[in-house]
């Protein structure tokens, strides 16, 4: 494998081995790689071929003996004939240096591309992991973005409800609870110019399943359907904006089936204020 290059070269490779255990061990791992290679790869020659050789050399060695012949008479006698010269047939030298060059030449392209697989096996494992880790932060940055929506959503809310609440043009409307629900209580927000009104609850009992509260507005002693309570409202946990109301003296919530009912039930009446 070294001696494929210059002395210099050979001498700077040996140095390096010399010095360096890194650079010994990899060279004996090419090295063993490329006779691996080589005897893998290796042509086994024809079965026939070791006796037509050594056929050859044999009727070679016999035409280069003498001949003896029987004394002919003299006036027989011809011209002498010049003796045939048989030269050894050398070893195919350059076939086998061009065979072994080739052998070289092909474990050399092999660990070349032994080399190249691991180096793309690497390659590939740690674009592998990128794109997982970019996909987590893309997932990531998806549930971030989603939370700061529904944050900027109930900063809203609460931003509005602030201002309803600091807004003297809203009337408060103190709803107090009925002998049946004593400690219910519940605040109404009305705004007579603009006819908003906005229900603030502090307590009231939790409603049964199936059932839901009802925000009523009685003008003249007419009840006036405001709206049904959310969950989130009933439990005191934001202030809703109800249906607008023209003009109303009173207030009172009751007890419905889910979904409303167009006239109060007077016998399920939670709490209740006059303005």
């Amino acid at each position: 494998m070294l001696q494929q290059l210059a002395p210099a070269e050979q001498a700077e490779v040996e140095q390096l081995a010399t010095q360096y255990p890194e650079v010994r061990a990899e060279l004996a791992r090419i090295r063993q790689t490329l006779e691996g290679y080589a005897e893998a790869h290796a042509v086994q020659p024809p079965a026939a071929m070791r006796e037509r050789v050594l056929g050859g050399w044999q009727q070679a060695i016999r035409s280069t003996e003498p001949i003896v012949t029987a004394p002919q008479p003299a006036q027989a006698q011809t011209p002498a004939q010049p003796e045939a010269v048989v030269r050894p047939i050398s070893a195919a030298e350059p076939a086998e240096t061009g065979s072994s060059w080739y052998r070289w030449l092909a474990a050399a392209a092999v660990a070349l591309l032994v080399l190249s697989a691991g180096a793309n096996m690497v390659f590939y494992n740690r674009w592998r992991d990128a794109e997982a880790n970019l996909l987590a932060m893309q997932s990531d940055q998806a549930r971030v973005a989603s939370t700061m929506q529904v944050m900027e959503k109930r900063l809203g809310a609460r931003t509005q409800e602030l201002a309803v609440l600091r807004n003297e043009q809203f009337a408060p409307v103190v709803l107090k609870g009925v002998p049946a629900a004593p400690g219910a209580r519940a605040r109404v927000l009305y705004n007579a110019s603009t006819h908003a009104v906005y229900l603030d609850v502090n307590n009231l009992p939790a409603a049964p399943a199936g059932k839901q509260y009802q925000l009523w507005a009685l003008d003249k002693g007419k009840p006036v359907d405001a709206g049904m309570l959310t969950a989130r409202t009933a439990a005191g946990d934001s202030l809703q904006q109800m249906k607008d109301i023209a003009s109303a003296q009173a207030f009172a919530i009751t007890l419905e089936d889910a979904g409303g009912h167009p006239t109060p039930n007077l016998s399920a009446l939670t709490v209740m204020g006059q303005i």
